[in-house]
């Protein structure tokens, strides 16, 4: 059939050209005689000749002839040609770009490579800081955590007791919306971007004349020192972020830990609502400066938020909200939060994040001064050797030995809270007796025993006695030996802790540990509860 076709076409070209009869003859002969690929070679010779008379019925089945032709080997041939031809040009087109790049590479050879300075060196590390402070949104959610730890079962359980958000809630990171609560409107808190400097994004929040006037309205409440004030007022602006803070305050004091933790969640989420569209909570570098007293709610909330969810055992939740707060002001730490993280990353198990984060903050943060640190950091360090199955201890020994000598204070009571009574040398010991507690500066009293408070759960495990143990052996030793280090250590106790720094005095009355709280002047307590400062 093809041939027949081939032969009509040929003979019908040869006549509108008015060829010679025998010449036909000969052309069709070729056509028989040839191979397939010789007749299709024709026929597309054919059809570039008369494309212009043929109609559409020629079309379609020059289409049909071509899609035949595409599986011959001499036109396979031809496409490896041409992708050959393809993988040329790049080539071609870079070699330019080539010869410019080997010049720079002879030239950084003879003078040296030029180091960026943004990439080589960060101002003040800021990169180190972000790294360590950036966090992850699942890991702000303690449902995450509790299902981790208590199984998927008993969340669903709490889940369905407590009802699903409405469709009109917004998701939200920071906290889940509850079904009781009411809708969100606009309440005149709004955020604002201020500044863009040294790569983080300086931002506050914002009151409007309508939010200003509910914040007067709440001032006379609280100086009325009746908490049903603040609940009427809280019914008619059930988004009123100081209404839901004090009168969660007042909640917990009742004991009604439920409805404490559900206010506090409900102004996370008021906040949450009004952030702009550039803040972000995961990367650490938004700032926000906690002497606008429009931001300082939100430095509470996010506080108390994570004081409760690590009280429900959500210590790994309980630290990425500390990173959180910490990254808003990482230089000022207006709640002085470096006085809690440490406690969070041992109980999370976050070992090398704590060891590294003192390494990197210790040169411009002195964070060894502070005795939680001190102490915590070399407990690190010995329960990640003992996880890694190594003996070798001797470097975390040394920490603790050298913080013993700086702060022998801690000794003693925290063995009484943690019920323990170690080698009768160390109890004995002059260094380590109570005396040592009542002549040290106040200020470094009040350290002591917030690190005792907080941090004495840790210290309870059978293994970590024996080694403090045998460490505090180690210090009477060096004791005894008149190492020069105990005059140098009694020297830095008393000129470095005259005084406590205001953001200790805060964290130290929103910690709520009471026999902290008895050391502390009654007037910064009393001026804190009514100012807020």
């Amino acid at each position: 059939n093809v041939r027949a076709t081939m032969s009509s076409r040929s003979l019908r070209r040869l006549q509108r050209d008015k060829a010679v009869g025998d010449g036909s003859d000969e052309d069709v002969g070729i056509v028989s005689g040839k191979s397939k690929v010789s007749a299709f070679a024709l026929l597309n010779e054919e059809v570039d000749g008369d494309a212009s008379d043929q109609d559409d019925e020629g079309r379609e089945e020059t289409e049909e002839t071509t899609q035949k032709v595409e599986t011959v080997k001499p036109s396979q041939k031809s496409k490896k040609k041409k992708k050959k031809k393809r993988t040329v040009k790049p080539n071609q087109q870079n070699g330019g770009t080539d010869d410019v790049d080997a010049e720079i590479k002879a030239v950084n050879e003879m003078l040296g490579e030029v180091k960026s300075l943004s990439s080589e060196q960060p101002v003040a590390g800021a990169i180190d800081m972000r790294s360590l402070l950036t966090v992850e949104h699942r890991l702000l959610n303690a449902d995450n955590e509790m299902r981790r730890i208590f199984g998927s079962h008993v969340v669903r359980s709490e889940q369905r007791r407590r009802g699903h958000g409405r469709t009109y809630h917004r998701a939200t990171w920071l906290a889940t919306p509850r079904d009781s609560w009411p809708q969100m409107t606009k309440i005149g808190l709004s955020m604002e971007l201020i500044e863009k400097k040294n790569g983080c994004q300086h931002f506050s929040f914002v009151h409007s004349p309508q939010y200003q006037k509910i914040q007067f309205d709440f001032l006379d409440a609280v100086e009325s020192f009746n908490p049903d004030n603040i609940a009427a007022l809280l019914h008619l602006y059930p988004y009123h972020i100081d209404s839901l803070l004090q009168l969660s305050e007042v909640c917990k004091m009742s004991e009604d830990r439920q409805m404490a933790i559900q206010l506090i969640d409900r102004a996370l989420y008021a906040f949450e609502c009004s952030f702009h569209t550039l803040f972000n909570l995961t990367q650490g570098n938004c700032r926000l400066d906690f002497k606008r007293p429009e931001n300082r709610s939100f430095f509470y909330a996010l506080f108390r938020h994570l004081i409760l969810v690590g009280q429900r055992g959500c210590y790994r939740t309980a630290m990425e909200f500390c990173k959180l707060l910490l990254g808003f002001d990482p230089d000022g730490d207006p709640l002085c939060v470096l006085l809690m993280i440490d406690f969070y990353a041992l109980r999370a198990q976050e070992f090398k994040f704590l060891i590294r984060m003192f390494n990197d903050w210790e040169p411009h943060r002195n964070l060894s001064q502070l005795p939680n640190w001190a102490l915590s950091v070399p407990l690190a360090m010995f329960n990640d050797i003992t996880e890694s199955g190594s003996e070798d201890t001797s470097k975390a020994d040394k920490m603790l030995q050298e913080s013993l000598l700086m702060f022998p204070s801690v000794v003693i009571p925290l063995l009484d809270k943690c019920s323990v009574e170690l080698n009768s040398v160390v109890m004995k010991h002059p260094y380590f007796m109570h005396i040592a507690q009542s002549s040290e500066p106040a200020a470094l009293n009040q350290l002591v025993s917030l690190f005792i408070e907080r941090n004495n759960s840790v210290w309870k495990v059978p293994e970590v006695l024996l080694w403090l143990e045998r460490n505090a052996r180690v210090v009477c030793e060096r004791v005894d030996n008149q190492d020069p280090l105990i005059e140098e250590y009694r020297t830095c106790r008393e000129s470095r802790y005259r005084g406590t720094p205001r953001n200790v005095h805060r964290h130290i009355i929103m910690a709520d540990y009471q026999n902290v709280l008895a050391l502390l002047p009654r007037v910064s307590s009393y001026c804190f509860t009514i100012v807020g400062v």
